[in-house]
């Protein structure tokens, strides 16, 4: 270690001790580090008049949006195939090679993941079926800003053409640098999966256009073709974005609240304070609000983790944005009694992406019921899953992986039932669907099945 590595302070983060403390759930989840609520609610506020506006107004609103948000005059949204198919000519031969190991990889998963079609004989001449049939139409969203995520376009359109989806939309916001298009990587890695629908689309107004769609426009309106309607929204962004897919919800469906990145590490005096702080930084770097939690049973861990986070994090390229992140509430280290506790707390927290770096850490793992992705031991590091594990990287945030999972085949299709009895069997059942219409007062119920037998 150099002499400037040696001398660089620990980076300390905020503490919550909750040892010899025996907490609830509801304790628990009031316990860990989160997002302040008063930031929840100003993004709900400012994200229900975008998308009002994006409805009454269409292109037009879409077009004083981008102006306003990211600084780009607008006559349409809609990337010209040329456009696209210039970004995959001009990319990076070393980009494309990893872009297509990543989705060879994620084909390989996303195949393995498609549920069979049941076709069950609850007696003779009666068949119930459970049919998977996918989505009409979805629209897939990739952040921009901060970064370029080309990792995103895969993630979502990958499972979603495995699920046999027919109509797929892909938004990403406008950047300056390329002309008011996407980011020039994001196009190739969409033209590389044969995606032609593009549009550059960011924030709340993208996922309002895709819930609702646009109706054409003129030049004078903001201009632009019409923008179809979806079913399903999918995509990762930031509390805007997760904000207007909560909003959303029930006019569309959505995979899950995925905002602002979150990792949890479990770890206990057995892991690696090097690799625990790397990969902490690592999420950390995603956005100044990304969430970065160590919960940890041993306090050498802790105070050795705060002593590489100073080294590392003086040398990191985005040294602001990940000391603005690991600064902020929803970020610290939760110490913990023992591993139990340390499971629950997890639990409870409900992490994006939890990493378990323990002794017997899969057993340590396999107790773990809410995250969205589980990553174990010294060498299968959340930046793994984010680009090339096969796994899919849009994951639950905010706690939410305590009921939703991440997005998957299952994301863009519908178990339709599917019921066929013939007349033996329904004879079979006639008498009890009569007794229980009238137990429930509901009697035209029974005679819907009298009447085909009188």
């Amino acid at each position: 270690m150099s002499n400037l590595e040696s001398s660089v302070a620990p980076l300390t983060l905020n503490r919550t001790d909750l040892r010899g403390r025996t907490l609830t759930l509801a304790e628990l989840k009031k316990a860990v580090p989160r997002t302040a609520q008063s930031t929840v609610t100003t993004a709900e506020n400012a994200v229900a008049g975008i998308i009002a506006d994006v409805r009454q107004r269409g292109h037009a609103a879409l077009a004083e949006l981008a102006q306003k948000f990211d600084g780009v005059t607008q006559e349409h949204p809609r990337v010209p195939a040329a456009a696209l198919a210039q970004a995959l000519e001009s990319l990076d031969p070393a980009v494309r090679a990893a872009l297509e190991e990543s989705i060879a990889r994620a084909k390989a998963f996303a195949q393995a993941q498609k549920p069979a079609d049941v076709d069950f004989p609850v007696a003779n001449g009666a068949v119930v079926s459970s049919h998977w049939i996918p989505v009409r139409r979805v629209g897939l969203y990739v952040p921009g800003g901060l970064a370029a995520y080309p990792s995103s376009v895969i993630m979502n359109v990958v499972p979603a053409l495995a699920a046999g989806v027919g109509s797929v939309a892909l938004a990403s916001p406008p950047q300056k640098e390329f002309g008011g298009l996407p980011d020039l990587t994001v196009l190739a890695a969409a033209a590389l999966l044969g995606i032609d629908e593009v549009y550059a689309m960011g924030g709340a107004q993208a996922i309002a256009a895709f819930a609702y769609g646009i109706a054409a426009g003129t030049t004078a309106s903001g201009g632009g073709e019409a923008l179809e309607p979806v079913d399903v929204v999918t995509g990762p962004g930031n509390i805007f974005v997760a904000t207007a897919k909560r909003l959303v919800k029930g006019v569309v469906g959505i995979d899950s609240e995925a905002g602002a990145t979150e990792i949890a590490v479990l770890a206990d005096h057995t892991a690696n304070p090097v690799f625990v702080a790397a990969d902490l930084i690592s999420q950390a770097e995603h956005d100044p609000n990304a969430a970065s939690v160590l919960i940890t049973t041993s306090t050498a861990l802790a105070n050795a983790v705060e002593v590489e986070l100073g080294r590392q994090v003086a040398l990191t390229a985005h040294r602001e944005r990940v000391e603005t992140a690991l600064a902020g509430v929803q970020s610290g280290i939760v110490l913990v009694d023992d591993l139990a506790q340390g499971v629950a707390v997890c639990n409870a927290y409900a992490a994006e992406h939890l990493e378990v770096v323990t002794e017997n850490a899969a057993a340590v793992a396999a107790r773990i019921t809410n995250a969205g992705a589980i990553f174990v031991g010294d060498y299968s590091p959340v930046s793994l899953g984010d680009y090339c594990a096969g796994s899919n990287h849009v994951l639950p945030t905010s706690g939410t992986a305590a009921f939703s999972s991440g997005l998957n085949v299952t994301t863009f299709l519908r178990a339709v039932q599917v019921i066929n009895y013939n007349k033996d069997a329904l004879a079979q059942v006639a008498e009890h669907v009569i007794t229980l219409s009238k137990a429930e007062g509901l009697p035209a119920h029974g005679d819907a099945v009298a009447v085909r037998f009188s």
